[in-house]
Formats: structure tokens, C-alpha cells, sequence
């Protein structure tokens, strides 16, 4: 594959990374399903179904890298196996643990990385029947997107606000560092060994929008110095003059910007309304290179005409408030476009569906796609709907579970 390029939201997707929900969601139960970052609990097996049905209609556009592969691969070197040992030994400080790395062959190893490793109960643990982990799982690792992030040819690595996903980061660094697929232009920032208090970055609040825009949201999970330390390296580094940033709201269900925005077609974007349009409208900045200070704009939308790029707002469950706050918990504003105007949504989110028809996009079930009884023509614009009940209660959608690799410039 060539070497990683994204400079959009939209461009044509050649190439992105996923990970496929697995055994590792076990460890989230109703006791610990806070500590995971979990809302709810979810079915592993309708989960699987539901997001290989979301690979299945990626691979109609791009090729599809799947996490568990590829650490598999580069687990093969001893150089690579001891890096990883080496730097999860620093997060787990576990002597079990080190144990069992050094033995495993790559695929078990992988399983191990991902699973985690429960602890050996005791005398006392045993006769009370708990459970602990002396290398925890991922099971927010299907969210690929908030742990990685490429800007131009260059990569960042999330910088993850909650433990529970700190070796994540290690994982998709290993990845960016030695699969020969994934040849970048460097680590730009490096979450994996951000130790500096209150710095967190995560991909949800990531959107490079063109080579010389990017969108930022300041959320719970990304903090102001952070996105200062973040615009500061693609200004030195990638072509990019303008920088918007969306202050969001301290609330569970816009945790991040792709909760509550994503750009779909070069003027189009799927918007929660009460946050963009009337007087509830949220904060926004506006950041150009070479200037040491930021302007407050009146609205999103005069931001983006600012920087030339005007985008015309589809409302996320159209005009009813109520709808749109249920459409809105479920994710009916994360969108992956797999080409300018053609974009994944999850389709039990009907008024928002049905404001992009409104808006002359057609909507087709992913199932008829993937059959062939209903066709895409190249100059079509489509939302595909696909099935996402499960997923959907991990608090995210199609954007969050896809990492864009290598995108053409719209």
C-alpha cells in the first residue's frame, strides 16, 4: 500500500484499520460496565454480525485491515514482541504476565493482548467468586478511530482520557511503527508516552477536513492543552492554516464532535441541531496559523465560510427535539463517507434518514447492496443504512469504528 494519506472526511477510501468486536467484551458487566465506559451491556455475537456487516460494505470500496491480523504480523519479529512486552510491563507491572508473554506464540499473544489475562484467585477470591485481571481487556478497541488518526501522511496517536483504554494506544502505535503496510511520514503525537497531566486527545474530536482545515472538539475527553500542543504540530509540520475548534458540552452523549457532527459530501454535514442551529448553538473558535491567539466566531457555520469552505447543515432527527435527542443517543450523527455524497449510517435512525432523502441522497438497506439487488451509480449520492442495534449501546457509530488509512483528495 502507498505510504498513509487522509486530508479529508470525504475523499474516495482506499484503505482503513477496524477491529472486530470479540471475547474481550466479556469483561464488561453490569458492576463494571462504568469503569469499560460502557452504557450498556452488549451481545458479542449480534455485535460480530452487525460489524461484519459493516466491513463487508466497506470492502466494496477500500480494503479493510483488521487490528487482530496485523499485530499478529508484526508480533512474528522478536524485536517487535519484546517492544511490546517491554512497554505493557510498564502500564501492568505484572511478573504473571511477563511470564505468560514471553511463552505465547503471536496469534495467542494477540488474544492475550486483547482478552486480557485474569488474575489467580486466592484463597479469599475464591471463596467470594471475584474476578480480576492482571492484564485488562480492550473492549472499546472496535472504536479504532479515537486511538488513531491520520493527518497528510503523518499519524497521531490517541492520548486517551480514561485508563481503561491505555493500552490501546499501545497497540495501534506498534502498528503505525512496524507493519510494512502502514508506511507514514512519522508519529506526529504520541499518546502512547503523553505522561503530562491533563494532556488528552482522542479521534472522535479529530476531523481533517481538507489539506489546510482541520475541525477540533474540546470534550471531555480532548482538553484545550492538548489541542493547543496538537495545532501546534500539524502548523510546523502538515499544510494545514486554519483550525475550528467546537466546545462542546459536558455530557455523556457528545463525548466527542463525531457524536454530534460528521461531514458527508463536499457541502453537506450531519448536524445535532440544538448545538449548531438556534440558541442553544455551542462555542466556536477559530485558530490560522502564525497567529498566537484565537477568534470567537458567532456559529459553526460562519467559522467554515471563514476559512472558505461553506457546508450546509442535515438535521439529525429533523425538527422534533425529542427525536432528535433519542436519534442523537444513537449515534445518528456518525457517519463514515466511503466517497464524496456516499456515507454508512446505522438505520434504525429513521427522521434522520429520512432528512438526508429529503436532501436528494437515496437510502439503501445494506443487505439489498450487498446482494446486488440494489446498485450505486457512480455519480449517486446514498446514504447505505445498515444494522447497528448492538453496536450502538458501546456509544458510538460507523465513524468511530473505522480508521481512514489512505483516502484520495476529494
Amino acid at each position: 500500500m502507498p505510504t498513509l494519506h487522509v486530508t479529508s472526511e470525504i475523499g474516495p477510501l482506499r484503505a482503513v484499520l477496524v477491529h472486530t468486536p470479540g471475547n474481550e467484551l466479556l469483561a464488561v458487566t453490569p458492576g463494571t460496565r462504568e469503569d469499560y465506559l460502557y452504557d450498556d451491556i452488549i451481545d458479542i455475537e449480534i455485535a460480530r454480525r452487525e460489524h461484519r456487516r459493516l466491513v463487508a460494505l466497506l470492502e466494496r470500496f477500500a480494503r479493510v485491515y483488521e487490528v487482530r491480523d496485523m499485530l499478529s504480523d508484526i508480533l512474528e519479529r522478536q524485536d517487535v514482541r519484546e517492544y511490546l512486552i517491554t512497554r505493557t510491563m510498564d502500564i501492568v507491572q505484572s511478573d504473571s504476565v511477563r511470564r505468560k508473554f514471553h511463552d505465547l506464540p503471536p496469534e495467542d499473544l494477540v488474544t492475550l493482548m486483547i482478552e486480557g489475562m485474569e488474575e489467580e484467585a486466592g484463597p479469599i477470591g475464591k471463596a467470594l467468586n471475584e474476578v480480576g485481571y492482571a492484564l485488562p481487556p480492550v473492549p472499546n478497541l472496535f472504536f479504532t478511530r479515537d486511538v488513531g488518526i491520520v493527518i497528510g501522511g503523518h499519524v497521531v496517536i490517541g492520548s486517551m482520557r480514561h485508563t481503561a483504554r491505555w493500552s490501546e494506544e499501545l497497540i495501534i502505535k506498534s502498528l503505525f511503527m512496524y507493519h510494512p503496510e502502514l508506511r507514514n511520514a512519522g508519529i506526529l503525537y504520541d499518546g502512547s508516552e503523553e505522561r503530562r497531566t491533563g494532556y488528552s486527545v482522542e479521534g472522535g474530536d479529530v476531523h481533517p477536513l481538507r489539506p489546510d482545515t482541520l475541525i477540533l472538539g474540546f470534550s471531555d475527553r480532548s482538553s484545550p492543552v492538548a489541542l493547543d500542543y496538537l495545532c501546534d504540530l500539524v502548523f510546523s509540520a502538515t499544510e494545514i492554516t486554519d483550525i475550528v475548534v467546537v466546545v462542546l458540552p459536558s455530557e455523556r452523549a457528545a463525548i466527542h464532535l463525531d457524536m454530534v457532527f460528521t461531514q458527508v459530501d463536499h457541502e453537506r454535514c450531519a448536524v445535532y441541531p440544538p448545538h449548531f442551529v438556534g440558541p442553544e448553538r455551542l462555542p466556536v473558535l477559530h485558530r490560522r496559523k502564525g497567529q498566537d491567539v484565537v477568534r470567537e466566531m458567532p456559529d459553526f457555520f460562519t467559522a467554515l465560510r471563514e476559512v472558505g469552505m461553506p457546508l450546509e447543515p442535515v438535521l439529525c432527527g429533523g425538527n422534533h427535539r425529542p427525536v432528535q435527542e433519542r436519534e442523537q443517543w444513537a449515534s445518528a450523527c456518525n457517519f463514515v463517507t466511503v466517497r464524496p455524497g456516499v456515507a454508512i449510517a446505522y438505520k434504525r435512525n429513521d427522521a434522520t434518514l429520512a432528512e438526508f432523502e429529503r436532501a436528494g441522497y437515496r437510502i439503501i438497506d445494506a443487505v439489498s447492496f450487498l446482494t446486488g439487488q440494489s446498485t450505486l451509480e457512480d455519480d449517486e449520492r446514498a446514504i447505505l443504512a445498515t444494522e447497528g442495534a448492538e453496536l450502538v449501546r458501546g456509544g458510538g457509530g460507523p465513524r468511530c469504528m473505522t480508521l481512514p488509512l489512505l483516502r484520495d483528495d476529494p
